[in-house]
Parts: structure tokens; C-alpha cells; sequence
């Protein structure tokens, strides 16, 4: 068993000792420790860094494989596309670092994920998306290491299934990330992609829809953050946290129409149903068409079930942030995973009772239940 605790590690400074850590500096390195480690028979995971996760008290029984990759590799421009510019970039290159990068050299397309923590290989796992954009956007494709078959490989974006904070990988296909190739763009004057959320046009003072200067979404963007206690920063209690700890919920439009008029809610794209039929048979009825989806406000539905800004459980040191109810802290600095998944719970409960909507957390569970 290691002296360091996993808390060290993590955004949340939750989490227990593991039994053996290796720090991969390379993606040859991470391959080697990985397979390894599943050779072993042991339990072991990947951490990156460590923003959406939360590990139990008790920590790792088995290995835990630091993702420390770095490099961000220009590749040769894609003409005639609509976003010509290609990078590839190793998985530990942290993210925020990344985004910096891309708007000092005038590269459009991820500048509304600023202050989004942890590494970029994480990011295309939970699909990561802030304030109008989604890195589904900008994603070609990904290198994996595939667990079942120890092989490398590079797999398009589309194979991938993303959507809303969720992707193959998170639903269960055991690979880990070994790098992300992107699509950006260059817009005259190093302009950014049309603003598409209301809040961060407010603030740069602009339409939705208009283009903005690439360092002035970039400075709004974390500064928003920042008003919500979301950017890691030591000085801040209320960032010690996993940043949201709820998706907000997606639901049917006739159970949409159950709640408050005043809730928040914004329409979602139906799929359209396939159509498909096996070679030489005859074409089937169409299926019914799909209800239509609405997404839902989790910070809305938790303040609206009762729960403020600041609320703890009596006698526990893990809190709702001061800043955002979405997001839960460790702002005491004495919580513990057990007492941040008792709030969880607790919210989960209060919510459900009020509204009949069920939340679910967005940070992964390590060796601790809800």
C-alpha cells in the first residue's frame, strides 16, 4: 500500500491510499502499465486529473496508472474542409492547457470549454460540453487501447455513440484513451464559433449566433466559471468539488408538461427511427415516431426541492457549493467520500420526492455506492 492518499489526487481531496501507482509519461508507457496491470488479475484503474471522479475512503486495492502523456502534435491541414486545422494531443495534456493553446494560435472551436478541469483523454469519455459547445463538435477521432484484444487502434468519433455526458467508453467498452485528434477552424481576426448560449453572449455583449474575439470568450467563459465556483482555484473553497454533480435530466415532453411552468426546460432533437430492413424483404410499416425529449434543470430542480446554496446534513463536513447547487465541495477540507455520497443520496431523495424526476451523478465511482 502506497503513503499517498488518492485524496492528493483528485479535485474533490477524497479517497484513500492504493495499493501501487505508476505514472505513465508516455502512451507507450500507459499501454504497457495498463496491460500489466490487467494481466495481474488485480483491480486497477486510470486517473487522470481527477476532476470527475469520486474514490471511497478506503481507496484502490490494486494499481492506479497516472495518465501524465503530454504533446500536442499540429498535423497537416484537411483542404477544403470546413475546419482544416487538425491536432492530435496526447491524453494526460490537461485540458484547460489545451484550450489556452488553441486561442493563442487562433484556432476556433473548444474556446467555451475553458476552465473545464482534468485531461484531455477524459474529455471525449464524458463528452465533455460547457456553455454552447460539446467537444462532439470538434472530435475526429480518438487512439485506444482496446482492454479485451490489447490492441491500439484509432477510432472515429462517430463510433464513439456521443451524447449528452456519455460515450461507449463510459457506458462500458473497456479502452482507455491514448489521444484525440481535433478539428478546429481559423476565422479571420482569430474569432471564435458563433456564441450559442445566452449567459456567455450576455457577457461578451453579443447576439446569439455572432462571432466574438477568441481571447474575449475565452476570459468570459472562466470568469462565468469562476462566479460559479467551477475553475480550480486554491484560494476558492467552493472549487474543491467535482464541478456538476448531476446531468441534467432528460425527460419525456408529456412528463415535461407535469412540472412548474416555471421550470427550466429546452427541447431536444428526436432521433429519427430507422428504417432499415434486411436485404430482399419487404419494407416494414414506419415505427411510430419517437415522443420528443426535453432537458431538464438539475441546479432548478435541487433548489427548488429545498435544498440551498451552502447546505450540509447536520454533522457532515461535505456541502453544497455557496456558489452553484449543482456542484457539492469539500470546501471544510474534513469531508470524506462516504459523508459527499450521503448528500448525494440525500439531494437524489429530495428531488425525486418533490418531482418525480431521478438525477444521476455525473463523476464516476470508485469503490464507493450512492
Amino acid at each position: 500500500m502506497t503513503d499517498m492518499q488518492l485524496a492528493e489526487l483528485t479535485t474533490l481531496r477524497v479517497g484513500g491510499p492504493a495499493d501501487r501507482l505508476v505514472e505513465a509519461t508516455t502512451d507507450d508507457e500507459l499501454v504497457e502499465a495498463v496491460l500489466e496491470a490487467d494481466a495481474a488479475g488485480r483491480e486497477w484503474i486510470v486517473l487522470g486529473g481527477g476532476s470527475n471522479v469520486l474514490v471511497g475512503d478506503e481507496g484502490v486495492p490494486g494499481t492506479v496508472v497516472l495518465v501524465r502523456s503530454r504533446g500536442i502534435e499540429r498535423l497537416p491541414d484537411v483542404e477544403g474542409s470546413r475546419r482544416p486545422v487538425r491536432l492530435r494531443v496526447q491524453a494526460g495534456e490537461p485540458w484547460d492547457e489545451l484550450v489556452a493553446f488553441t486561442v493563442d494560435q487562433g484556432f476556433a472551436g473548444i474556446e467555451a470549454l475553458s476552465g473545464v478541469p482534468g485531461s484531455t483523454g477524459a474529455a471525449p469519455i464524458q463528452n465533455i460540453g460547457a456553455y454552447g459547445q460539446e467537444l462532439a463538435e470538434s472530435l475526429v477521432a480518438v487512439e485506444v487501447l482496446d482492454i479485451a484484444s490489447g490492441e491500439r487502434r484509432r477510432v472515429p468519433a462517430p463510433e464513439l455513440q456521443l451524447g449528452y455526458r456519455t460515450s461507449a467508453i463510459k457506458q462500458g467498452w473497456a479502452a482507455i484513451v491514448l489521444s484525440v485528434d481535433l478539428a478546429l477552424e481559423r476565422v479571420e481576426g482569430a474569432r471564435s464559433r458563433p456564441v450559442a448560449y445566452a449567459q456567455l453572449a450576455d457577457a461578451l455583449g453579443v447576439e446569439i449566433g455572432d462571432r466574438a474575439p477568441l481571447v474575449g470568450v475565452r476570459a468570459a467563459t472562466l470568469a462565468l466559471r469562476a462566479s460559479k465556483g467551477m475553475v480550480l482555484d486554491e484560494n476558492d473553497p467552493d472549487s474543491v468539488s467535482a464541478g456538476s454533480f448531476f446531468t441534467n435530466p432528460i425527460v419525456s415532453e408529456s412528463f415535461a408538461r407535469t412540472l412548474p411552468a416555471d421550470a427550466p426546460r429546452w427541447p431536444q432533437q428526436p432521433e429519427p427511427p430507422s428504417l432499415a430492413v434486411p436485404l430482399g424483404a419487404e419494407p416494414a410499416s414506419p415505427p411510430p415516431p419517437v415522443e420528443s425529449t426535453v432537458k431538464l434543470s438539475a441546479a432548478w430542480l435541487i433548489e427548488h426541492s429545498g435544498i440551498t446554496r451552502g447546505f450540509a446534513l447536520p454533522g457532515s463536513a461535505a456541502s453544497v457549493s455557496k456558489k452553484h447547487t449543482l456542484a457539492l465541495t469539500n470546501a471544510s477540507g474534513r469531508a470524506t467520500a462516504a459523508e459527499i455520497a450521503q448528500l448525494a443520496s440525500y439531494i437524489q431523495t429530495r428531488v425525486m420526492s418533490e418531482f418525480g424526476v431521478v438525477l444521476h451523478p455525473e463523476p464516476v465511482f470508485i469503490n464507493q455506492t450512492l
